[in-house]
Parts: structure tokens; sequence; C-alpha cells
């Protein structure tokens, strides 16, 4: 029997799927709590929440692509502070590597932005807002990025440094 899947996966799958990616991501914080992105068609229980980023495009510098996506995804501009942490994001047929910055909000208004890369219905961003750590930790692990299995606070998260293990 074929699995009939819905379009926002079905889109993930066909733009993301079976190939290497280069994203950056970005760490902000605010009043001890963490900027985080809810997807679907991302996952087993299509609930993945993780810190805004996105795909580096050719040609791009890796910092510059952060400032665009955090603006697409967000409605923040950012300032891209120092380089982390690196995670190998391997969920099949999803496969990244993932560069984790620590930014600083510089301006505009926080929202639920877009993915201009899907259509109107297969959209993937679902919700966006700062979450405390035990906000995040409530999740189930599979619902939430994998760092926060590596970490107990969110200064633990603030703290990781070099190749992420998996």
């Amino acid at each position: 029997m074929t699995q009939v899947l819905d379009k926002p996966r079905q889109e993930v799958i066909t733009l993301y799927g079976n190939r290497l990616r280069l994203r950056v991501c970005g760490l902000y914080c605010q009043n001890d709590q963490l900027l985080m992105v809810r997807h679907r068609g991302i996952g087993p229980t299509d609930t993945f929440w993780c810190p805004p980023g996105g795909g580096a495009q050719f040609g791009e510098a890796a910092p510059d692509a952060l400032v665009r996506e955090f603006a697409e995804e967000t409605g923040l501009d950012v300032q891209v502070g120092e380089l982390l942490f690196v995670n190998e994001f391997m969920q099949p047929p999803l496969h990244a590597l993932e560069l984790f910055f620590r930014v600083d909000a510089l301006g505009g208004q926080l929202l639920a932005g877009t993915d201009p890369e899907m259509s109107a219905d297969g959209q993937i961003i679902q919700e966006v807002r700062l979450m405390s750590f035990d906000e995040i930790k409530a999740y189930p692990p599979e619902e939430v990025h994998a760092l926060f299995r590596l970490c107990h606070s969110l200064s633990d998260v603030f703290a990781l440094r070099g190749y992420l293990p998996r």
C-alpha cells in the first residue's frame, strides 16, 4: 500500500530530500527564552521545534544567509555573532550540516514568517515564539531539535561547541 503524504511533507522531501544541504541557524535569547520555530512536514509527529534558520544559497556567505532566513521566518533584523557549533541533522531522506551562530536582534517585529521556496498551501512554518528551556524540554524528544538532548539548561545551549555528537 502506498502512503499518501500531505502537501508540506511532500514539498519538504521534493525540495530538500536525498541531498546534503548546508543550513545556518541562529540562537536568539531574550529574557531567558530562546526563539523557536514550529514546523510541519518534518519528523514523525508533524511537529518539529527548532531555532530559526535555513539553507544557504550558492554564493551567499553564511552570516548573510542567516540574516535573510531570520527576516523571512521571524520578521526580525539580526546581527550575526560567533559560530558556536556544527550539528549534522540526519533524518532520512533529510540530511543537513547546520552551522549554529549566536544572534542579536537589531529591529523588526516578531511574526510567523514564510518559506519562499514552499507553495502557499505547503508552508511549513506554523508558529514562531520565545520559549523557556522548560517549555522546550516538555515536548517529546522527536518534536524538538536534537541539540536539546545534550542540554539541561539554556546556558548549556550557548555553551555547546564543536561538532555535536549524534
